[in-house]
């Protein structure tokens, strides 16, 4: 069942989809750089539109504690604070409640009212309820809101499976109840409104993560996320349980696969009938000096299943420090354009903060060619 109030995605004329949002259209698939305090790490906005990025996520569980809710409406809101003028996606923050009060309880706490926790460094206690994720993501401008979930992991125990979807269905309809109250309080047109997502819970259990589609459908939402972290015990794509997930969402409606970031698994995802896209993990890597190559000079045509397209340059190798060639041929990023692999070497053993900035660049220009080949291609890999 599609909800009547639920927004589906479009398709484009060369037969790909996209989003229409307040500050643009969003072509799918499409990769988010995480700006999870309002910045993706080392670069500006200007850098991120010259890498082809469409679109940025960040956390509003973050940034109501830093740089705080009070600075961000006297900013003028996220977009103008970040100078970023295309869309944003902001996460609820029910991942960061799995992160830091499941590993330690003494950080927080979860009941169905919401979560309580506290800051690190501080002695007070701050209150996340649905309908505060919801008020907070709206008035900072976000795009696209996330619900509040119950997150947990894959091999969390059954009793605490089936607390998690029971808790995270209550939150959703409270989410878009609020969002609803919200929309008619301040007249929004409703060709103009932000998007809201509902994330699919379950871990491992199929039953649950069917149950739990099921009731979230049936209160309407325009999208929903795959809950809960994305990979096994061992680090490994959980792909079953990916492509499970998806089948229980109507087509019509795009699907986040939250915290999926390694191109081989967007790819996978992408075949799966995923369309968004967000990691920390190509800007983190590309700080630690491990950048993204295609395995051939080109683009390959099409990302056939299981074929080795995608490689790993380790840039501080020794046997690169007189390489002059780009970090990969076929790429048409700042730093591919005018350095080589000997230079940005030099620049990571120097411990210059210009090596952070583009290799960042070069990572994130080749995830937008990413997902740009997965738009043309007729499955990912």
């Amino acid at each position: 069942m599609i909800h009547d109030s639920a927004r589906a995605a479009e398709r484009t004329p060369n037969g790909s989809r996209s989003i229409a949002l307040p500050h643009g259209s969003l072509r799918l698939p499409a990769f988010l750089p995480d700006a999870t305090f309002g910045v993706v790490r080392t670069v500006d906005a200007l850098d991120l539109q010259r890498c082809g990025v469409q679109a940025i996520q960040m956390n509003v569980f973050h940034l109501m504690q830093n740089p705080g809710s009070a600075v961000i409406r006297a900013l003028g809101g996220l977009h103008q604070m970040a100078g970023w003028p295309l869309p944003i996606t902001t996460d609820s923050g029910g991942f960061q409640a799995y992160s830091l009060i499941h590993q330690d309880p003494r950080r927080g706490s979860l009941t169905d009212k919401g979560i309580t926790f506290r800051p690190e460094g501080s002695d007070r206690k701050l209150l996340l309820t649905p309908e505060k994720s919801i008020q907070l993501q709206f008035s900072y401008g976000a795009d696209i809101l996330i619900c509040l979930d119950d997150c947990t992991h894959v091999d969390a125990p059954a009793a605490d499976q089936n607390d998690a979807v029971r808790r995270t269905i209550a939150w959703g309809r409270r989410c878009k109840a609020e969002f609803a109250r919200l929309l008619e309080q301040r007249g929004v047109d409703a060709a103009r409104r932000p998007l809201i997502l509902g994330v699919v819970q379950g871990g491992g259990d199929w039953r649950l993560r069917e149950a739990c589609a099921t009731a979230l459908l049936e209160i309407g939402f325009d999208g929903f996320g795959y809950g809960g972290w994305p990979l096994d015990s061992a680090g490994q794509l959980l792909a079953e349980l990916l492509a499970l997930t998806r089948e229980l969402i109507p087509r019509e409606l795009p699907m986040h696969a939250l915290g999926v970031g390694h191109p081989v698994s967007i790819a996978r995802c992408v075949d799966f009938g995923y369309e968004m896209f967000d990691s920390t993990l190509p800007t983190r890597d590309a700080r630690r000096g491990r950048l993204y190559t295609f395995t051939a000079d080109q683009p390959p045509a099409e990302l056939a299943p299981h074929a080795e397209w995608f490689s790993f340059l380790y840039i501080l190798d020794r046997k690169l420090i007189r390489d002059p060639r780009p970090i990969w041929p076929g790429c048409k990023c700042l730093c591919c354009e005018h350095f080589s692999r000997g230079y940005l070497h030099h620049l990571f053993r120097s411990k210059e903060t210009l090596a952070m900035r583009l290799a960042t660049i070069h990572n994130l220009h080749f995830m937008s060619d990413l997902v740009a080949l997965l738009r043309r291609s007729p499955h990912g890999a």
